[in-house]
């Protein structure tokens, strides 16, 4: 049995009812948790990620945006519809300009805690936590 195996596995099968009980009642349903997996999934895109920390600075425009992170403003306005989709942002229209920004606090509550997990203690993380209060 490899090391990391050790540690992935109890040494033996023990089922503790109660905890197991306990837990199943309160379970989410499957449609809960593939809405949540969604989410997840979008966000697992460095692209989107950029962009929905622009959006956190202020609402912009495709154009800005595409400009920000440096990228074309076909596959910007490519991601956005992914994240519009799973309601992460929202637009508004201004003649022709369309103007995106977060849904609601929801998605910056969601993005900063996610930060502050990845960063732990590492010193680059608090100029974006300042950033992001």
């Amino acid at each position: 049995m490899a090391d990391f195996d050790r540690f992935d596995r109890c040494e033996v099968t023990c089922i503790h009812e109660e905890a197991v009980s306990a837990v199943r009642q309160v379970m989410i349903s499957d449609d809960v948790a593939q809405s949540l997996a969604d989410i997840f999934k979008t966000l697992a895109d460095s692209t989107r990620v950029k962009m929905l920390f622009a959006l956190m600075h202020r609402e912009l425009c495709v154009c800005d945006l595409a400009a920000v992170i440096r990228a074309s403003e076909s596959s910007v306005s490519h991601q956005l519809r992914i994240l519009r989709t799973n309601k992460l942002v929202k637009f508004r229209r201004d003649g022709k300009i369309l103007y995106y920004s977060l849904a609601d606090d929801h998605v910056k509550t969601l993005f900063k805690q996610g930060l502050e997990h990845a960063s732990h203690d590492e010193a680059w993380a608090a100029q974006f936590l300042d950033f992001i209060k």
